[in-house]
C-alpha cells in the first residue's frame, strides 16, 4: 500500500477519536440526551475495512456506529446535529446516537437492537446478488451480538445463497463463547471462512479486509473477519466500566493503541513530526467546526415530529 494510503487511514482514526470525545464532552454538558454510545479505542477496526470497500457497497452497524458513520463519507456536522437532537441531523433530530441512515454514503443504519443490523445487512447483500452487482455489504457487531440466534440464522442463509456478505465482529471481550469456541467458530460451522486479526493494527486490519473483499466480491459467498480490540469506554456513557481496571486501560493504551501504533510506524517511514501535529490540528478544528454547527442548528418543534408520532385520541376529542 501506498504511504497515501497509510496517511489517511490514520487521519481517519484521529477523526474518529476525536469526534468520540467531543461527542462525550457534549454529553458529560447534559447537551446529548439519551444512549451515546463510543468507540474510542476501536478505530483501526473501521478504518481498515473501509479501506477495502468502493463506491457503491454498502455497510451496516451497531448502536455504536458514529466511527462507522465517519468512515462511510456523512457529515460529521450532520452527525453530530443528530446526537444534540437537532433538525440539521440525519434524522432530523428524531433518532439520536443509534438511529441514523444515509443510503447515498453506503450506510444503512445505526440500529438500536442488539444484533438487528445482521439479517437487514443479508438483505442488502441479497438485492446486490440479485441484481448481479459487483457490490459487498459489510456488516457490523459486537462480541455479545455474535451470540445471538438471529445471527447464526444470517450465517446459514448467507453461506446457503452465497451473499456478497462480509461479517465483522468487533471482539470486545465483553462476552464469551462457550467453552472451547471462539466466537467466529458458529460462522465456520456453516462453511464460511474465517479471518482473525489484531483490531488494534489498522494495517493488519486493512490486509485482512482486502483479501475478504476479493473473495466476497468474486461471488465465491460470505467471509468473516473477527477483530480482536479493546474499547477505552463503558458500554455506554452511562457505565463506568468496573468490569475493566485502570491498570489494564492504561497498559492497553500504552502498548497496543492503534493510533499510536500507526504514528509510529509512519514516523518510521518518513513522515515528521510537524506533518502529524499538522494533521492532528486539522482534525481538531474540523470536529470543532461540526460541533459549533450543530449546536447553532434548530431543535425541532412539535409541527416537525407530529406527522411521525402515531396520534392519541383522548375521550374529549383532543
Amino acid at each position: 500500500m501506498t504511504s497515501e494510503t497509510d496517511v489517511s487511514g490514520y487521519r481517519q482514526m484521529l477523526m474518529i477519536r476525536r469526534f468520540e470525545e467531543k461527542a462525550g464532552q457534549l454529553f458529560g454538558m447534559g447537551l446529548i440526551e439519551g444512549y451515546c454510545h463510543l468507540c474510542i479505542g476501536q478505530e483501526a477496526v473501521v478504518a481498515g475495512l473501509e479501506a477495502a470497500l468502493r463506491k457503491g457497497d454498502r455497510r451496516t452497524a451497531s448502536y455504536r456506529s458514529h466511527g462507522h458513520m465517519l468512515a462511510s463519507g456523512m457529515d460529521p456536522a450532520r452527525i453530530m446535529a443528530e446526537l444534540l437532537g437537532r433538525t440539521e441531523g440525519y434524522s432530523r433530530g428524531r433518532g439520536g446516537s443509534m438511529h441514523m441512515f444515509s443510503p447515498d454514503d453506503g450506510f444503512f443504519g445505526g440500529h438500536g437492537m442488539l444484533g438487528a443490523q445482521v439479517p437487514v445487512g443479508a438483505g442488502l447483500a441479497f438485492a446486490d446478488r440479485y441484481r448481479k452487482t459487483n457490490a459487498i455489504t459489510v456488516v457490523s457487531y459486537g462480541d455479545v451480538a455474535a451470540d445471538l440466534g438471529h445471527v447464526a440464522e444470517t450465517y446459514r442463509l448467507a453461506a446457503m445463497w452465497s451473499l456478497p456478505l462480509l461479517f465483522v465482529i468487533e471482539n470486545n471481550a465483553e462476552a464469551s463463547a462457550p467453552k472451547g469456541m471462539r466466537l467466529s467458530d458458529r460462522a465456520a460451522a456453516y462453511g464460511i471462512p474465517i479471518s482473525r486479526v489484531d483490531g488494534m493494527d489498522l494495517r493488519a486490519v486493512r490486509e485482512v479486509a482486502l483479501d475478504a473483499a476479493l473473495h466476497v466480491r468474486a461471488g465465491k459467498g460470505p467471509w468473516l473477519i473477527e477483530a480482536a480490540t479493546f474499547r477505552y469506554r463503558g458500554h455506554s456513557m452511562a457505565d463506568p466500566a468496573k468490569y475493566r481496571t485502570l491498570d489494564e486501560m492504561q497498559r492497553v493504551r500504552a502498548e497496543r493503541d492503534p493510533i499510536a501504533r500507526e504514528r509510529e510506524k509512519l514516523l518510521e517511514e518518513g513522515a515528521t513530526e510537524a506533518e502529524l501535529r499538522e494533521i492532528d490540528a486539522e482534525v481538531k478544528a474540523l470536529v470543532n467546526e461540526a460541533a459549533d454547527r450543530a449546536r447553532a442548528s434548530d431543535s425541532p418543534t412539535l409541527g416537525d415530529l407530529a406527522p411521525h408520532i402515531a396520534a392519541e385520541v383522548r375521550h374529549d376529542g383532543t
